[in-house]
């Protein structure tokens, strides 16, 4: 029975995933996160780590997906223009995904080589042991994670707000009969333009 739950759950995070990074419009893709999000939660159940499930839904699912949510919809932003960018756009990502295939491969090497691995302890998985790792040895990276997911939301929202072309202003000078900075230009009862 475990094994059917563990793949129905890894079949759908798989495949909520690969909707998050495809998919035009970021609602659907926010919306997608959530599912692939609260997937890994079971699977962390069926690894008998039930606390990090809990944060899973709780932090990740409960608060940054809907900060997300919230960003997209107050930004408006909509689907994404058809065209896509340049060629040379393209090479960072064909980098980096030829990097992420290295790793996988990597690890998975790694994850199959006969070396038998020590059981797990109840000790080593518990709660006090979990926290003071990660308030203690990896509290640097557990603070610049939090820094970079509040420069991510920063960053998200200054390139959402970009001006489009036509709301741009001219770089040129103004033509005289615009009001503005200046010499008060045009009669008292005249139109604007």
């Amino acid at each position: 029975m475990e094994v059917a739950v563990f793949a129905l759950f890894a079949a759908l995070a798989l495949a909520s995933a690969l909707v998050v990074v495809t998919h035009r419009n970021p609602v659907y893709s926010t919306m997608s996160l959530v599912v692939t999000l609260v997937s890994l939660a079971v699977l962390f159940v069926l690894l008998g780590a039930p606390f990090l499930a809990v944060l899973q839904v709780l932090i990740y699912t409960g608060a940054i997906l809907v900060l997300f949510l919230f960003v997209i919809m107050l930004l408006n932003v909509g689907r994404e223009e058809a065209g896509g960018g340049s060629k040379l756009s393209k090479v960072p990502a064909l980098v980096a995904a030829a990097l992420f295939g290295g790793m996988v491969a990597l690890f998975s090497w790694r994850a199959f080589r006969d070396d038998a691995l020590a059981p797990l302890t109840e000790e080593f998985v518990s709660l006090k042991t979990l926290a003071g790792a990660l308030f203690d040895r990896y509290l640097l990276v557990f603070e610049l994670v939090g820094l970079l997911l509040l420069v991510a939301v920063i960053a998200a929202t200054v390139l959402a707000r970009r001006p489009r072309p036509e709301e741009r202003e001219p770089l040129g000078p103004r033509p005289q009969g615009e009001s503005g900075s200046g010499s008060g230009a045009g009669a008292p009862g005249e139109a604007a333009p």
